[in-house]
């Protein structure tokens, strides 16, 4: 028999993904908390606090207490994953939740046991940490313990997390702190300096979405764009081109390119020649940018696959990781490779 309320969170950057033994993903919400500093008080979590970006009183603040893949707010970031837990689970618990956590695969011992502790202080029994591009495997559908090399391209909020897995083990990986949150700060900047205008988070991301292109010869397509004139302060608006979305994200998706270059460079050549009959995989928001995989393909000459469901393939993942654990207790691991073995006989 093994415990109820097994969680794995995908606790993101830019949004939390709850998935539930038994029932998958649950919740889905941005990773935003709006804190009254007057009263030291959570006003609202989730999506209820993101609708308040940029329209809050002097004495409420919308915070994102992660940052670049790490707890940035000790505190409420604690505060929001319990919120997150009660939401998905109920608040009468009868027994502590066993909560699997994923972190971005080259953060530091430091950052390993603020995720831990901000998460068992929330209200979790045990805590397994599980590294992101183990995670994005297992919810892409990869076999991760075969002896072959797998290659997953994670791009989230905050980090774009690149790795070779093999045996259940990450061979070889890098992270780095260019993800979907860098590419709207690119467009910001792009905007202010090109345009003269100044746009906000949302705005910048609605840009990414419905026009941003990673690739030169995407079809032209265009989108209005409302927001405040830099030097007059006046409200103002302006017709952007999916060529100068291209301009504006150019450097960011260089960045992930020297990411995937870096780990093709080291690794074994055993495993090189699996990748190039396999190819890779794209998980995470950012996969979604249009032309992404295109341009890795040209410029790794590799084969380069979206997974079927890639924004929540890390949650997917991270869920599995803990559901499949044996009642044994031989770890969580052998439970997963026990069931992609079932997978096989079906």
């Amino acid at each position: 028999m093994v415990l109820g309320n097994d969680i794995g969170i995908d606790l993101g950057t830019a949004s939390v993904i709850v998935y539930c033994k038994g029932e998958g993903i649950v919740l889905q919400e941005p990773s935003v908390v709006a804190v009254d500093n007057n009263k030291h008080a959570i006003v609202a979590v989730g999506e209820d606090a993101r609708k308040m970006f940029g329209k809050t009183p002097a004495n409420i603040v919308a915070v994102r207490p992660l940052r670049d893949g790490v707890i940035s707010d000790f505190e409420v970031t604690e505060r929001m994953i319990r919120y997150f837990i009660d939401k998905s689970v109920g608040t009468h618990w009868l027994k502590k939740p066993r909560i699997a956590v994923c972190v971005p695969s080259r953060i530091t011992d430091v950052e390993k046991r603020a995720v831990e502790e901000s998460t068992k202080n929330a209200g979790a029994a045990q805590v397994f940490i599980i590294e992101e591009p183990i995670a994005a495997a297992i919810g892409a559908g990869l076999d991760i313990f075969r002896p072959c090399g797998s290659m997953v391209v994670d791009i989230g909020g905050g980090t774009t997390d690149v790795a070779v897995i093999s045996l259940g083990g990450i061979v070889v990986s890098t992270s780095i702190k260019v993800a979907g949150d860098k590419f709207d700060d690119a467009i910001v900047r792009y905007m202010r300096d090109e345009h003269q205008m100044v746009i906000g988070e949302r705005t910048a991301e609605n840009l990414k979405i419905i026009i941003g292109t990673a690739a030169e010869d995407t079809p032209l397509s265009t989108m209005e764009v409302k927001g405040r004139n830099a030097t007059s302060g006046m409200p103002m608006t302006v017709e952007i081109t999916s060529r100068e979305m291209y301009e504006a994200l150019r450097v960011s998706v260089r960045s992930v390119l020297d990411a995937v270059r870096y780990v093709l460079e080291n690794t074994p050549p055993e495993l090189s020649g699996d990748i190039l009959e396999r190819g890779m995989v794209l998980t995470g928001g950012g996969a979604l940018l249009s032309g992404l995989d295109r341009v890795i393909e040209k410029e790794t000459g590799i084969r380069c696959t979206i997974a079927e469901n890639p924004v929540n393939c890390v949650a997917i993942g991270t869920g599995k990781y803990i559901e499949y654990q044996t009642i044994e207790d031989k770890g969580i691991l052998s439970g997963i490779k026990k069931f992609f073995s079932l997978e096989e006989k079906d």
